[in-house]
């Protein structure tokens, strides 16, 4: 790829330090960024690093005066409200300036769980029955759903908010989880038909030409049959959690129909939710064999050894080439024009 000019846009906290050693990197919450700035240095990018949090003007500025060819767009919220990740791009869309991920319209149908259900479910794509329960309001069960259900925030991803006690059974559960992300996580609150079964990622990666890279697993390892298993927020994200139950993210052994079948559903689903650069879709598929569609994620995280990398290293794209096929993707997308 042609040497580009690159801003960074990152959160303030998360920008990382210029030099580092190696043993302090694994567990740094800035690694992905490290990773990522780090390598395209090596690469031969010249780039610069803007740091935000509730103000958009370090960001004009450097655009301004940097002259980037690119954004590297790794901001996933804008002042603490992640569904303002979306307008972070629509600013540069305005100033006519590529950047990098999803667009605004691919953000805003993927953001929210329950929105991208309706759109995947118009276009033929198997999702499970869910209801909403806006903030202050009350969980009226529709007859299309029955427990087990999943208590999910109706906005965030990361698995933020979910545990075990996630999957409820009865009305006073239900009743309790809905509080807790009405309270805690400070979103609505989506209540998900429990897919019980294996749980699969898909990482997409174009435009209007997508690849769906080899299907990627949890694998829940020991966990006790006595537990739910689901992807909590410490089963992803605690490696001490992680080792103690043997849980382990890996290729999922699939036949070459049901692989195919998963990746066609990661693609479908990418296309109708409108979105552009690079994706993760989850699903989950039950013993009988059926696939569901749980969500999409825009912009996952990107580290090295990350699943998302991972999965694009078994399709043979190494981590470098892949940061860059993600700028060449910014580089070639454009807003829609109606006239």
């Amino acid at each position: 790829m042609k040497k580009a000019r690159v801003l960074f846009l990152v959160h303030k906290y998360l920008i990382p330090p210029e030099t580092v050693k190696t043993d302090k990197i694994a567990g740094a919450e800035w690694k992905m960024e490290w990773d990522i700035i780090s390598t395209l240095k090596r690469r031969g990018h010249k780039l610069l690093v803007v740091g935000l949090d509730d103000d958009l003007s370090p960001m004009r500025v450097a655009i301004d005066e940097f002259k980037p060819t690119i954004v590297y767009n790794l901001m996933e919220e804008f002042a603490g409200v992640s569904v303002f990740d979306q307008n972070v791009v629509s600013y540069l869309e305005l100033l006519r300036v590529p950047y990098t991920g999803c667009n605004p319209r691919g953000l805003m149908l993927s953001r929210d769980k329950a929105l991208a259900k309706k759109v995947m479910a118009y276009h033929g794509i198997p999702v499970p029955g869910f209801f909403v329960v806006p903030r202050g309001g009350k969980a009226k069960f529709p007859k299309r759903v029955s427990y087990p259900v999943i208590v999910k925030s109706l906005i965030f991803d990361s698995s933020r908010g979910i545990s075990q006690t996630s999957v409820v059974t009865n009305d006073g559960h239900l009743k309790k989880r809905v509080r807790f992300i009405h309270d805690n996580i400070g979103s609505d609150a989506i209540v998900e038909q429990f897919v019980d079964g294996r749980e699969f990622y898909v990482g997409v990666l174009g435009n209007d030409r997508v690849q769906a890279f080899p299907v990627w697993e949890m694998n829940f390892g020991e966990m006790p049959e006595s537990s739910w298993h689901i992807a909590t927020e410490r089963a992803k994200w605690s490696v001490k959690y992680q080792k103690r139950y043997g849980l382990k993210f890996e290729k999922a052994t699939l036949t070459k129909e049901i692989a195919a079948r998963v990746q066609r559903l990661a693609k479908d689903a990418y296309q109708a939710l409108h979105m552009t650069g690079y994706a993760r879709i989850d699903m989950r598929m039950e013993s009988g064999g059926r696939i569901m569609v749980m969500e999409a994620n825009a912009n996952p995280q990107l580290m090295r050894g990350g699943y998302f990398a991972e999965s694009a290293r078994l399709a043979k794209i190494s981590y470098g080439p892949l940061l860059e096929e993600i700028m060449a993707l910014g580089l070639r997308w454009r807003p829609e024009r109606t006239g």
